[in-house]
């Protein structure tokens, strides 16, 4: 397992493609006891014909969290379209707390206009009410936009059903070949785009904070050289293409500047590139492997993977230099560190007794929790809102997604239908 950490190290065709056949499907595989009921009717009336079901779309975003359990629509004892004809008689005796009611109309400025009310049942008394103007194609978004508003007004926690995910997929040939992909989508699957594919391997896609870009690397012309892609036009620049190895790119939180891991100099060292000047600076100087930066939220320090101490480990270093001080110890295998939205915990790569499992790393206590219980777990990238982690396990047919909350109590598998699929990012917040 020691090549999830060199892999780093050990760093055509081209195409952007708008659209791609692999979709991601979510299994939940563990949930939270006492999760909330909430009942979400239909926002179309009986027999239309709805481009987007949006009232199914925002029902598996909550259910997909682990805290709420959605009616099934056949077990409902009404289906309103608005405030004015709900009877809540009838929903309090089916024991429901919440309902979402809405309606989607033809628009007058644009295609449509999404309205919707979630209500009280109890207190009969609305929590939120919004119009939502919207053309056909920001349906789901605009669904995924609901989710999110729901979500937060319940739990107080700002929703990211409206994020996208980055990963790579990887799909067997004709004999030994394979092809690989860049692909983002929302965090339900949908809406692929494929922004790159190669008969070579690409690696490790990482957000700007803005979620317009990209930065990956790529090992088109069989050496690794490290590219920023914009996701709009598909245009994309090479950053660094240094002799020797150039990879973990990792951006800092003004969007100006990438650390990455560049061994130009002779060993693997972390260093930061200014964007607009190319200007590179050396951060680390050791003659161990030091690898996968991750940028504080401050954008002052930075974690990353060294075997400087005789194996894998994580550290930490003030972005204008210094000594790395050991942040791990518990383990012969910590790596791949990703720091939360608030800079309290890292999510890592944990490994003791030939398992590697995703764990936190809480920088005040200096606690380390884990969180799956699988055997070969890597990649992890926190959701914008820090509730639950992505990473990467094995599953049928390889390598697939899968996601926990960071206290474990909830777990997904997101499955391709068919190929593998490696190093998910978790894009910023869209709004």
């Amino acid at each position: 397992m020691k090549c999830l950490f060199r892999t780093a190290m050990c760093l055509a065709f081209l195409a952007w493609h708008p659209t791609a056949q692999a979709v991601l499907k979510i299994k939940i595989t563990q949930g939270v006891a006492g999760a909330l009921p909430i009942a979400i009717a239909p926002f179309d009336p009986p027999g239309s014909q709805p481009t987007v079901d949006i009232a199914a779309i925002v029902a598996a975003d909550l259910e997909s969290s682990g805290g709420f359990v959605p009616m099934p629509r056949a077990d409902m004892p009404s289906q309103p379209h608005g405030f004015s004809e709900i009877n809540f008689v009838d929903w309090r005796r089916v024991g429901m707390d919440n309902l979402v009611v809405g309606t989607l109309r033809p628009g007058i400025e644009t295609d449509y206009q999404v309205e919707f009310w979630l209500v009280d049942v109890y207190k009969g008394t609305q929590l939120l009410a919004y119009k939502v103007p919207a053309k056909a194609a920001q349906l789901r978004l605009v669904a995924h936009q609901i989710s999110d508003a729901i979500y937060e007004k319940l739990t107080g926690v700002k929703g990211a059903f409206a994020t996208r995910i980055a990963y790579v997929t990887v799909q067997q040939r004709s004999g030994r070949s394979k092809i690989y992909g860049l692909q983002v989508a929302d965090i339900d699957g949908e809406n692929v785009q494929t922004l790159l594919t190669s008969p070579q391997p690409l690696m490790s896609p990482a957000w700007s904070p803005d979620g317009r870009r990209l930065a990956y690397v790529s090992f088109e012309g069989r050496s690794s050289t490290i590219y920023v892609q914009d996701l709009g036009s598909g245009h994309r620049d090479k950053v660094a293409a240094e002799t020797g190895i150039n990879s973990a790119p990792a951006w800092s939180p003004d969007g100006r500047r990438l650390a990455l891991t560049l061994s130009r100099d002779g060993d693997p060292e972390i260093y930061v590139l200014t964007l607009a000047s190319r200007q590179l600076r050396r951060i680390t100087n050791d003659p161990a492997i030091d690898t996968e930066p991750s940028w504080s939220p401050d954008g002052t320090r930075l974690a990353f993977t060294s075997d400087r101490g005789g194996g894998p480990q994580i550290y930490e270093v003030s972005v204008s230099g210094g000594h790395p001080r050991r942040l791990t110890h518990k383990g012969n295998y910590n790596a791949r560190p990703r720091y939360s939205s608030d800079g309290k915990l890292l999510a890592i790569v944990h490994g003791d007794g030939g398992s590697y499992r995703i764990g936190t790393y809480d920088m005040e206590t200096e606690r380390l929790a884990i969180l799956t219980n699988t055997r070969l777990d890597e990649s992890p990238s926190f959701a914008p809102n820090d509730s639950m982690i992505i990473y990467t396990t094995v599953g049928p047919q390889g390598t697939e997604l899968a996601a926990t909350s960071i206290d474990g109590r909830v777990k997904q598998r997101l499955a391709l239908l068919r190929g593998e699929v490696r190093e998910p990012a978790w894009g910023p917040f869209r709004y």
